[in-house]
């Protein structure tokens, strides 16, 4: 009696174990887009909605408390004829060619600086990757309150017999400037990607170079950079996007008009003195999104291209 009674248990209790991985069975195919579910509303609400918004109103003539009306591409045609605009992408294809070497070139030459396993090394690593924490607001700040005519820097400069240079005040000084505030900014960030990437390269690809009777020059040039080129690659894709779209160091230094007769004004702070106010022309800052979107996408196109012929 009890053996039957041990196999009926079993059989019952085989039974509701069946039963269960048959319902977590007929459960799975949901179950993954539960998991999904909340980062794809954030992701549609944040992300996709407000795209799809843009490229919709870049159509339109509305402004801040008017929906506005169908106007096809107007808002384009408009972009074509206005002055502000090409100085806007003027200004940020500029800071696209004087940032993007030097985000490429400088981190990775602080990062061979700072590998070696030295003591006291630690500390300048965290010096070197302080300005990425920082706030943006107060690092431009700081820079403003150095590079003023009253400044620190100008201080000096007429210490020594040079005189005050319009550092802000200067149209093309004050866009180096910010330029200037953006790498050193961006050298820690990037200083760590490649750390990342030289952890990767055999010392023994360096050695062999150093028996060949190769200096440090040769084997930084024939060793280093092809071990490092994806990396690089990577940094320069990263670099221009972020160069392109850049608007806190010039506003902040150049102030919300964009320095003198707004001459220093890039798409993005255009975007947002068009897009924002009671009298806010929407639609045509939507026009002006679109284009920075096409062309930040066009750019990276281009840098995955290159990469494919040199690896051709």
């Amino acid at each position: 009696m009890a053996s039957s009674s041990t196999v009926s248990g079993g059989v019952r209790r085989g039974t509701r174990t069946s039963r269960g991985v048959s319902r977590v069975r007929r459960q799975l195919p949901s179950s993954p887009w539960l998991f999904a579910a909340p980062g794809l509303l954030i992701t549609g609400a944040f992300i996709l909605y407000p795209f799809v918004s843009t490229v919709v109103n870049s159509f339109t003539d509305r402004r801040t408390l008017i929906p506005g009306t169908f106007v096809g591409l107007a808002n384009f045609r408009e972009l074509l004829h206005d002055d502000m605009f090409w100085i806007g992408l003027r200004n940020s294809a500029l800071y696209v060619v004087g940032v993007v070497p030097a985000l490429v070139l400088l981190p990775l030459l602080l990062a061979l600086l700072v590998q070696k396993n030295i003591p006291g090394i630690t500390f300048f690593r965290s010096a070197f990757y302080t300005p990425v924490v920082a706030s943006i607001v107060v690092v431009g700040l700081i820079w403003v309150w150095l590079l003023d005519e009253r400044g620190l820097v100008n201080s000096l400069l007429e210490t020594v017999g040079i005189g005050r240079v319009g550092f802000l005040s200067d149209q093309w000084l004050l866009l180096v400037s910010a330029m200037a505030v953006t790498v050193w900014k961006g050298l820690g960030y990037y200083m760590i990607i490649y750390l990342a990437a030289l952890a990767n390269v055999p010392r023994e690809l360096h050695e062999a170079a150093s028996v060949d009777g190769a200096g440090a020059v040769r084997r930084f040039l024939t060793v280093t950079v092809p071990a490092v080129r994806s990396t690089m690659v990577l940094v320069g894709a990263l670099s221009s996007v972020a160069a392109f779209k850049v608007f806190s160091e010039v506003y902040l230094m150049a102030g919300p008009d964009g320095g003198p007769a707004g001459e220093d004004t890039t798409l993005v702070m255009l975007v947002q003195r068009t897009g924002t106010g009671l009298t806010g022309r929407v639609g045509y800052a939507s026009a002006l999104s679109v284009v920075v979107f096409v062309v930040t996408v066009a750019l990276m196109l281009l840098v995955l291209r290159a990469d494919r012929k040199e690896d051709a």
